[in-house]
């Protein structure tokens, strides 16, 4: 049994840079405060981690209400812009993940940095069917080492021989690297092999999963 699991953001959804800007100005909407957009820089690349550490680096007392409304800020921000222009999904995407989700000796699950109620606009409007699949976001942790835990144990992970995340950060490939999962890089964010541009290339992706 395989166990496939995904990133969101410039993995299957082209949706990194709006993303970044909209959390950038959301922040910005409900601190005032500028903040640096080298997320690799954070402790935690999350939402909510980054969120975390700049509210702890600001002495900001009220940690919680601003965190409520800076994320209730961003998703209406990530809604309207979706309204204006849809997010496209990495070429690919859907049909690979449908097939996976086909196969009876694969699981599929979902580990996204970003919050729950982000990644479903953004899914939804890439045309990405996600129902019924494990997801574990930064809803759940602000370490995406343990979000990538949480999902691996909603997708009853223990059954599976093995686990192979496709990310498109540093940042993916470390939690990779300490969770002994097998990544696989999508986009040219980093060096990496094996590494692909989109999901076109099937068979050759299959192989990497080891089907």
């Amino acid at each position: 049994m395989h166990h496939v699991m995904f990133d969101i953001d410039g993995t299957l959804v082209e949706s990194y840079e709006l993303d970044s800007e909209c959390f950038i100005n959301a922040v910005k909407d409900v601190t005032g405060i500028g903040i640096d957009s080298n997320w690799s820089k954070y402790q935690h690349v999350t939402d909510s981690g980054i969120l975390s550490e700049i509210i702890g680096l600001n002495n900001i007392s009220n940690a919680q209400e601003v965190h409520d409304e800076v994320k209730k800020v961003f998703i209406k921000q990530l809604g309207q812009s979706i309204k204006e222009n849809a997010f496209h999904q990495v070429q690919g995407a859907s049909s690979f993940v449908s097939l996976l989700n086909s196969m009876s000796n694969v699981m599929v699950s979902f580990a996204t940095g970003g919050w729950y109620e982000s990644a479903v606009l953004k899914l939804k409007s890439a045309g990405i069917d996600f129902s019924q699949m494990p997801f574990a976001s930064s809803n759940d942790h602000i370490s995406r080492i343990e979000i990538m835990k949480i999902a691996a144990a909603r997708a009853n992970a223990g059954k599976s021989s093995s686990c192979t995340y496709f990310g498109d950060g540093s940042w993916d490939k470390e939690a990779c690297q300490q969770l002994g999962f097998n990544f696989v890089l999508v986009g040219n964010k980093l060096e990496h092999k094996p590494s692909f541009r989109d999901f076109k290339s099937t068979n050759e992706i299959l192989a990497c999963i080891g089907l």
